[in-house]
């Protein structure tokens, strides 16, 4: 039986000792391109070009087929219409080729039948044969080393060889991207167009970055992934070796295709999800393309910070105006300098400024200036990362003291960052003198608070294997109140029943103030549905709120089956959200936000994979706006954190150990009382795989 979440070889695709071009012509531009990139730029293996219609080509011998070639070889580049691919495929195949790079489209995408068709032959003819392919509706891919350029852009073929790999979902996109990081100094290993991914896909070309020795960060941009527990496999081997996988996605602003049968489910939809997973995974996640070359670009400088905290040191007090700006914005840590730093930076600032972070120096004279303050501020144990603001120059004379710069670089093992205000165009004396500096220079100010976010990201994740759940089981539904008790999470006092009247009389014995709520398999959100009254403070108060509720509940949901009341002492606090589900891609995960009945407009959340420890849990805490209500606000007393997170990892637990049968688990709101009162677990939502319990 095939394992379709095993890793499949992409050894032949990217490092083929020879290769066949079909559909080579004098008047085709991709396979004229393709053939003399790796010819003159030094491919060592045999390229044999196939033209059924001409016996020479390129001033080279073409021949008719692959099957008549005097040897098969490892690959075929195959750029034929997509009618014509399922039969070279088959070819390809019999003549013995290992692998297969398909260019065309309408190969299995488009609503097409004879495109859906094609699709369908070849999955079947790489099952039958072992065929790997490639694509289709992609466009190639470089191996740097090997020197073969089957993509068709000749100059990127003249890039120095590098440590960045590159798997890009869109073809066209690579291209701009690597051009871009190459004018910065970005150098590649490999960098591949994935295509439409009918056999070769994601998880298998990051799993051969992962092994190969000279990549050593891997870039993607993702549009999908289609077999995440491969591509979770591959991830998590890039982080225990150390390799940043630094990402884009698209999909953050469409809808969720999950159901929102509760809040869970509508606040955490699909690309939430996928944060999580760059969370728990190490992936570092780019909002957009400039952002995906700056931080590339930054763990090209090969260091690992042992902290977060960034000493800045800039030449303008407009920049530290800025930075102080974007520093708060995108939440990086600036630490005060020690004493010790401030006492040594004193003889090179001008004259009634004090030193601090951000330190303005004002224009240094001089590299060798510069480069005694990087060295001060360096040797500080407040300090992780060093950020020095220079801008790489027009002219190598205005480079003078480099020397000094990277002898200061071999002095610390912190990682240096150079960065500048705003963006500016290099030419190749910039490069030169960036590889002479030893260290990469950023642009934009936010852009480098996200990048030094991320290199302090990736290293507290680096090396270390990934927490996951155990494995869903089967059981028996029910009884999920009952475990929440044992792990200490209780509701309020409360009394389920039929009538208005035993209504009016279970809130006499609770005592008033109560909430009451409507009691229906077919209602799910009972606020919408006028099925919560909360404050109630007398019988006739119960009794009026009760016949209303009936009312409204079946205008809501006409033919409902209203089994009764749920009467419960009005827990008092600050509300939260925690919820449970299961992704269909990344598995079973975490929801904590802001509670009640403005969870989902208040967007107040954090997503997490399962299972989450308690240090995990207080982190997220931290991070959302609901932290200042609990610390207590405008005069409140503090809420009790504490209970809070000991409860949310309870009902991850509870969720886990439930989710063979359970769907979704919800308690909105837990109320959290006062420090040391604990929480109260007031409305708890199962919803059960066969349906609501």
């Amino acid at each position: 039986m095939v394992d379709d979440n095993a890793f499949r070889s992409v050894e032949t695709v990217l490092r083929p000792k020879s290769v066949a071009i079909v559909g080579a012509s004098e008047r085709g531009r991709w396979p004229q391109d393709i053939y003399f990139a790796s010819v003159e730029g030094g491919y060592a293996g045999r390229v044999h070009l196939i033209n059924p219609r001409q016996a020479e080509v390129y001033g080279q011998r073409a021949y008719p087929s692959l099957k008549d070639l005097p040897a098969p070889p490892d690959h075929a580049i195959v750029i034929v219409p997509g009618q014509a691919v399922p039969g070279v495929l088959e070819e390809a195949a019999a003549a013995g080729v290992k692998s297969a790079t398909v260019y065309a489209g309408a190969v299995g995408d488009g609503d097409s039948e004879a495109s859906q068709a094609r699709g369908a032959a070849v999955r079947d003819l790489v099952r039958r044969t072992g065929l790997r392919v490639a694509g289709p509706n992609c466009m190639g891919g470089f191996s740097y080393r090997e020197k073969l350029f089957a993509y068709p852009n000749r100059a990127l073929a003249r890039v120095p060889a590098g440590p960045v790999g590159c798997v890009f979902q869109s073809g066209g996109t690579l291209q701009f991207f690597m051009a871009a990081g190459a004018s910065r100094g970005l150098r590649y290993s490999y960098a591949v167009s994935s295509g439409n991914e009918l056999d070769l896909d994601l998880a298998d070309y990051v799993n051969f970055l992962v092994d190969d020795e000279h990549t050593r960060q891997i870039v993607c941009f993702i549009e999908g992934i289609r077999r995440p527990v491969a591509f979770l496999r591959a991830a998590e081997r890039a982080l225990i070796a150390g390799k940043p996988l630094i990402a884009i996605k698209t999909g953050a602003s469409a809808k969720s295709a999950h159901a929102a049968a509760s809040h869970t489910g509508a606040v955490a939809g699909d690309y939430a999800a996928y944060l999580a997973m760059c969370d728990r995974y190490g992936v570092v996640n780019c909002q957009d393309l400039d952002q995906l070359v700056e931080t590339t670009l930054a763990f090209q400088c090969g260091r690992a910070p042992k902290g977060p905290r960034v000493g800045w040191i800039t030449t303008s007090g407009g920049t530290v105006d800025l930075l102080y700006d974007d520093i708060e914005r995108e939440k990086s840590v600036l630490p005060d300098f020690s004493p010790a730093t401030n006492e040594a930076l004193a003889s090179f600032m001008q004259e009634g400024i004090k030193p601090k972070n951000p330190l303005d120096t004002g224009i240094p004279t001089n590299l060798v200036d510069a480069a005694n303050v990087c060295r001060v501020v360096a040797a500080d144990p407040n300090v992780d990362i060093v950020a020095w603001a220079g801008q790489l120059p027009a002219k190598m004379d205005r480079w003078r003291g480099v020397e000094a710069m990277r002898a200061f670089l071999g002095e610390t093992d912190k990682p240096v960052i150079g960065f500048s205000r705003m963006s500016y165009q290099l030419g190749d004396i910039a490069l030169e003198a960036q590889e002479q500096a030893g260290f990469p220079f950023l642009m934009g100010l936010p852009q480098t608070c996200r990048a030094l976010n991320a290199l302090w990201f990736h290293a507290q994740r680096a090396g270390r294997p990934v927490s996951k759940p155990p494995a869903a089981q089967p059981g028996v539904r029910g009884g999920v109140d009952d475990a929440l008790a044992v792990h200490g999470v209780h509701g309020p006092r409360s009394r389920t029943v039929a009538t208005e009247e035993e209504a009016a009389h279970a809130a006499a014995e609770i005592g008033f103030p109560v909430a009451l709520k409507i009691v229906s398999p077919q209602i799910v959100h009972k606020t919408e549905a006028g099925g919560v009254a909360l404050g109630l403070a007398s019988r006739e108060a119960v009794l009026s709120a009760a016949r209303a509720m009936r009312e409204s509940a079946l205008r809501y949901a006409p033919g409902a089956q209203i089994d009764g009341f749920l009467v419960q002492e009005m827990a008092r606090g600050v509300e939260v959200l925690v919820g449970a589900r299961e992704d269909a891609q990344f598995g079973p995960m975490l929801v904590i936000g802001s509670g009640g009945v403005l969870v989902e407009l208040m967007q107040d959340v954090s997503v997490h994979l399962l299972p989450v420890s308690r240090a995990e849990v207080l982190e997220a805490l931290s991070g959302l706006k609901l932290m200042r209500l609990l610390e207590g606000y405008r005069g409140a007393p503090p809420a009790d954190v504490e209970a809070l997170a000991d409860a949310i990892v309870a009902i991850a637990d509870v969720y886990l150990d439930k989710r063979g049968e359970l769907a979704d688990l919800e308690v909105n709101p837990v109320v959290v009382r006062a420090k040391g009162q604990g929480v109260c677990a007031v409305d708890v939502r199962a919803i059960w795989k066969e349906g609501p319990g």
